[in-house]
């Protein structure tokens, strides 16, 4: 018995393996990223339900939402001249700022993405601000949630029961994906690990450029960052 379920842990694991765009580096995904998705939307809507959003008439919403535009479709540029495409399937971009002092940002899976006006003013100009965007959208295409909440699920349950507890147990797999996606209780303070750190920035500065902002602007927003103990 016990050599079946390894055998069956390794044939997860080998099917799991994808590559990240860009960085090359392999990943482990058990969860489809079709789930990740679905997930994604029923809690941005809670999230929007519970922190009502800026009106897209406001200054900061149309900057947010104007720079997302420009940096989703080098997103999309990329991964068709790369034959990726299939990596962002099902991403249904949206932008959306809150007003909340807190100094953050993210993108779930997907590609629903919050700005707190809070670190919307940290920033100086507005490549500084898409190193940001450019940043927290490569998570999403990195998959960094799935890999996470995969690494979390498989920790707490095991590789077996990970179809299960999708279908029985709505509540862990709930509180996983938040973590996973970097919004826990106290939505976005959640902090990616260093290596998933490294690439959305490797990721996220092709993404900017790509879109016409200046890369080198990067560095000096996360020093800036860094002087008043904000996270990615």
């Amino acid at each position: 018995m016990r050599r079946i379920s390894l055998f069956l842990f390794i044939f997860c694991m080998v099917l799991s393996c994808t590559k990240v765009p860009i960085t090359g580096r392999k990943q482990l995904n058990l969860l489809p990223e079709s789930e990740m998705i679905g997930m994604s939307l029923t809690a941005y809507d809670e999230f929007l339900n519970e922190n009502p959003p800026l009106s897209d008439g406001n200054q900061h919403t149309a900057l947010i939402q104007e720079m997302g535009m420009r940096i989703s479709e080098s997103v999309e540029t990329y991964m068709q001249d790369e034959g990726l495409q299939e990596r962002i399937k099902g991403f249904q971009w949206e932008f959306n700022v809150v007003d909340d002092p807190t100094v953050n940002a993210w993108c779930m899976p997907g590609g629903k993405v919050v700005f707190y006006t809070g670190i919307i003013d940290i920033a100086q100009n507005n490549d500084q601000l898409a190193a940001v965007m450019g940043h927290e959208i490569a998570h999403a295409v990195a998959r960094h949630g799935n890999e996470r909440m995969s690494q979390g699920m498989a920790t707490q349950l095991g590789v077996g029961a990970l179809s299960v507890a999708m279908n029985e147990n709505p509540t862990l797999t709930n509180q996983l994906f938040l973590q996973a996606a970097g919004v826990g209780s106290q939505i976005g303070m959640l902090k990616f690990s260093r290596n998933h750190e490294s690439e959305a920035d490797k990721m996220g500065l092709i993404f900017m450029a790509m879109a016409g902002y200046d890369p080198e602007e990067a560095v000096k927003f996360w020093e800036r960052m860094s002087e008043v103990g904000g996270g990615g």
